[in-house]
């Protein structure tokens, strides 16, 4: 019993280090990206062409002083970035690496994961409220209703994969992709997963909590050092999350898009590392072609178009599966 509990922390400590650095590298990629659409340099002082850039950031953020303002609740204001933090990183304890790589295989995954990522939506809201900014609270404000918002497409899209793979566990939602990916019969509750994944990650062109020119940073405006590190860090991970999420139900997770013998040898980790960085990539090259949503354009989109596409794809899956008694 000793061993099996000093395994599992080994491994978790083993996942929340890996995860840690590919959030660094993460920005790193990020603002390389964007300089290079944008004709610029982007980093390239720190470390040779800019690669030990996030270790200088995160040893300046975690030298630098945390200011907590006088009018605040501070100890809600301190827990809240902890509060985010940590729910963006339970949410990785179910993900499938490769078949047998999984830190915790249940059966129930797909439900565990909607329950935790309902939960991030508390730290935001803490942290609006406690700040005692108007700013922030806005921010936090339209931050919630956009996640509550945008949670309903999000899950009936993944309702589809249900109906198709008839299996809540994450392992098996790979394994019945192993001759066709799901994106090819489901591509519409792909695109719609898709964009709802950069609206629940308060992403371009989605980003209105964080609306600079009205704003200014949302609900964090009033963090400073590691307390604005760990929102930074549970934003990035939410998106590594998402880009994972797309990798498993849509495009066989940690299957290999190639049948033929050379490709075959490579271990399933390295092809959903692959996936989740094309995705990761394509996140970022959103945020730099295009504009920002209006508010009331954003709602319009979740409530009025991708809500009853979806409900009426859900229902036209059920019918065809259940009519002709098929199953991906």
């Amino acid at each position: 019993m000793f061993f099996f509990i000093l395994n599992t922390i080994i491994q978790i400590l083993i996942m929340i280090i890996l995860l840690l650095l590919s959030i660094a590298f993460l920005t790193l990629l990020e603002r390389k990206i964007l300089a290079t659409i944008q004709r610029r340099e982007g980093p390239n002082v720190i470390g040779v062409f800019g690669l030990l850039q996030p270790i200088g950031d995160g040893f300046k953020l975690l030298v630098k002083e945390i200011l907590i303002p006088s009018s605040s609740n501070s100890f809600l204001f301190l827990l809240a970035p902890f509060i985010s933090f940590f729910i963006s990183l339970i949410g990785w304890g179910v993900i499938p690496f490769s078949e047998k790589t999984v830190l915790a295989n249940i059966d129930a995954g797909v439900l565990y994961l909607i329950a935790v990522s309902s939960l991030g939506v508390y730290g935001i809201m803490i942290s609006g409220w406690s700040s005692n900014s108007k700013y922030a609270f806005l921010g936090a404000l339209r931050s919630s209703a956009q996640m509550i918002s945008y949670e309903l497409p999000l899950g009936f899209s993944i309702l589809c994969v249900i109906t198709c793979c008839q299996t809540l566990n994450l392992n098996e939602i790979i394994l019945s992709q192993r001759y066709v990916w799901n994106f090819i019969p489901l591509f519409i509750p792909f695109i719609i997963f898709f964009i709802s994944g950069l609206a629940e990650t308060n992403r371009h062109p989605f980003d209105l909590p964080e609306a600079e020119s009205e704003l200014v940073a949302g609900y964090n405006i009033e963090y400073s050092a590691m307390s604005f590190a760990l929102f930074s860090l549970a934003e990035y991970s939410n998106i590594l999350m998402m880009c994972a999420l797309n990798s498993i139900f849509f495009f066989g997770g940690w299957f290999s898009p190639f049948n033929f013998f050379p490709f075959t040898l490579l271990p399933g980790s390295f092809w959903l590392g692959i996936k989740i960085s094309i995705f990761a990539i394509l996140f970022i090259y959103i945020r730099a072609a295009l504009p920002r949503y209006r508010y009331d354009q954003l709602m319009t989109l979740g409530w009025k178009t991708l809500l009853p596409v979806i409900l009426g794809y859900l229902i036209l899956t059920i019918s065809i599966i259940y009519s002709f008694n098929i199953f991906i």
